[in-house]
């Protein structure tokens, strides 16, 4: 398989179909022409399973939405003294009125006791004119959520078997069996000790870049295949527009919801996306920060690094210092000596 960009800008392509099969063969025996990136069968299996199941949360959302819907227009207004409709209390409570329940207090009742709104507040927002059309949407919105929840845990079943079957890089500490202890023995390293990065975030990772990052020369080669390295366009010395390159990539997304997740993290880590955010905005703090947790998985999985947590007086140390080394570079520059005070 070839990158298709990579090809457009070699020069002397034909226009025709057949023309233009001779033209790459040319340049493929030339050796012109660079492999994509394709990851191993076993992470190909693991990586088809995950992507079913992220679809498959999707579709519980969305029948979610539709319980909603139903339930609006049939002026229930449940969402609003129950946060969580597929919660337990929400669960009990539309079952209830598919299995022909109307009176308000005794479907209040079937509240658990963790609701914070009272019985007679839930009673109240129970009150609606029960459609008959409205109520098959009503079940069949939830018989979908039921069914897309048992599906779901069947796909994090088999991806729990794939996992287990791939090659072992480090040994499980004792008999662990959590998701976290299978992820370290696949990888070799811990990635969740990277500040922002959890167990299931390490997961979709792996399913989408693999383990080998030799197929990728430099830290900055993995960047820009994951869309987070600089793709400025420059004419006449001159740039035009700065932005990232426009791929889709589920590994760099989740990286992107890792890095948001730094807003309030006590780490080194949380500090220098406090800092770009206030600097940059959020947009370009996000990708610059997803940018640098690529690096830092890039390197453990690479060369086989653990990640270290310096803390964030470590962090704004060496920041101080950067600052009082560019104050006298530039006090230098204008002729001007900095004095401590």
């Amino acid at each position: 398989m070839v990158n298709a960009r990579h090809v457009k800008h070699v020069p002397g392509r034909s226009k025709t179909d057949v023309l233009d099969c001779q033209w790459i063969q040319k340049l493929h025996s030339f050796g012109l022409l660079n492999g994509s990136f394709r990851p191993d069968q076993q992470i190909r299996k693991l990586r088809t399973y995950q992507r079913l199941q992220d679809n498959l949360v999707v579709n519980s959302a969305q029948a979610i939405h539709h319980m909603q819907k139903a339930l609006f227009e049939m002026n229930v207004q449940l969402s609003n003294v129950i946060s969580d409709v597929s919660g337990e209390s929400g669960l009990r409570i539309l079952e209830a009125i598919i299995a022909g329940e109307r009176d308000p207090e005794q479907l209040a009742a079937l509240c658990s006791s963790r609701i914070k709104a009272s019985r007679q507040t839930v009673a109240k927002s129970l009150h609606g004119n029960w459609d008959p059309a409205l109520l098959h949407c009503l079940k069949t919105a939830l018989d979908t959520y039921h069914f897309t929840q048992r599906q779901i845990q069947e796909c994090d079943l088999c991806i729990q078997r794939q996992l287990t079957e791939m090659d072992s890089r480090a040994p499980i500490p004792g008999t662990a069996t959590s998701l976290k202890a299978q992820l370290y023995r696949v990888c070799g390293v811990d990635l969740t000790k990277i500040p922002g990065i959890k167990e299931q975030a390490a997961q979709i990772i792996i399913s989408e870049v693999g383990l080998d990052m030799s197929k990728w020369n430099t830290e900055k080669q993995f960047s820009s295949f994951l869309g987070l390295s600089p793709d400025n366009r420059i004419s006449g010395g001159k740039v035009l527009r700065r932005s990232t390159r426009k791929v889709y990539n589920r590994a760099a997304d989740t990286l992107r919801l890792c890095a948001q997740s730094l807003t309030h993290s006590k780490s080194a880590l949380g500090a220098k996306y406090r800092r770009l955010r206030a600097r940059l905005g959020a947009p370009k703090a996000i990708v610059a920060m997803a940018h640098h947790l690529a690096r830092l998985v890039y390197r453990m999985l690479r060369y086989g690094e653990n990640y270290v947590e310096k803390g964030i007086e470590h962090y704004e140390r060496k920041f101080r210092l950067q600052r009082i080394k560019w104050l006298k570079k530039e006090a230098r520059a204008l002729n001007l000596q900095l004095v401590a005070a």
